[in-house]
């Protein structure tokens, strides 16, 4: 359904700050809706037309195309038969939910296969966080994140368990990519990535088991205040537009 020539929409929410000082209007584009989609201004399902955000940001359509295709590689955005690009749906129930099961299955996975790891195994855990440490791009970051996590696993020896936590890991992609979308870098936790990488070297299956639990725990904790925060943001909003 096409809105009706000037009723209100989602994108009236836009914040258009003065173009100066951006490099490229591909970046101030991602820079507007990016802002817009984590702090809730711009709900899940909100339509991101090409010719109608080229419009109200005062640029071509081909920035546009180039900024949504950052957005989605971000998970900020995704493309919906029949609709094209639309902000992607996240709820913090399903993220509670996803983190549940993530501290159910992991610290299990890891334990189990902390004893059957050998140095090249140990090595390819390693790579993966230096790697982590060498990239900018929060979509990058968070495959990385994957499989340096699944690097931790592999050797647990149990093909369903391992399935089990792939599928988790691959729908938990969403909200990491939020995560490092709102808090670059940083919030990817390569201290505690480490840890876990030497307990586990060091076969102290304990502790290494007791820091991927902080881990997966703190990563939680951290989302539940980003939605929180977020919807005190939207709530405010509201209030001021009525």
């Amino acid at each position: 359904m096409v809105p009706r020539e000037g009723a209100a929409t989602p994108l009236d929410a836009l914040d258009l700050p003065g173009g100066q000082g951006w490099q490229t209007a591909a970046g101030f584009t991602e820079a507007v809706l990016k802002a817009a989609i984590l702090d809730g201004r711009l709900p899940a399902g909100t339509r991101l037309g090409q010719e109608e955000l080229a419009r109200r940001l005062g640029v071509s359509r081909m920035p546009v195309r180039e900024a949504l295709a950052r957005l989605e590689a971000q998970a900020l955005v995704e493309t919906v038969p029949h609709r094209g690009a639309v902000v992607a749906a996240i709820s913090a129930a399903d993220a509670a939910d996803l983190y549940a099961i993530r501290l159910a299955l992991e610290p299990a996975a890891f334990g189990l296969s902390i004893p059957q790891m050998g140095a090249d195994h140990w090595h390819r855990a390693a790579t993966l966080i230096t790697a982590m440490d060498d990239e900018q791009d929060a979509g990058r970051m968070g495959q990385l994140n994957r499989q340096f996590h699944v690097a931790l696993y592999a050797r647990a020896g149990h093909p369903r368990l391992l399935a089990l936590v792939l599928q988790h890991l691959a729908a938990f992609d969403r909200y990491l990519c939020f995560h490092l979308a709102l808090q670059g870098p940083r919030g990817m936790r390569q201290d505690e990535h480490r840890a876990m990488l030497a307990a586990g070297r060091n076969g102290e299956v304990a502790e290494a088991v007791a820091l991927l639990r902080h881990h997966i725990t703190a990563a939680a904790r951290d989302t539940a205040a980003f939605f929180e925060e977020r919807a005190g943001r939207t709530d405010k909003g509201s209030e001021r537009r009525r």
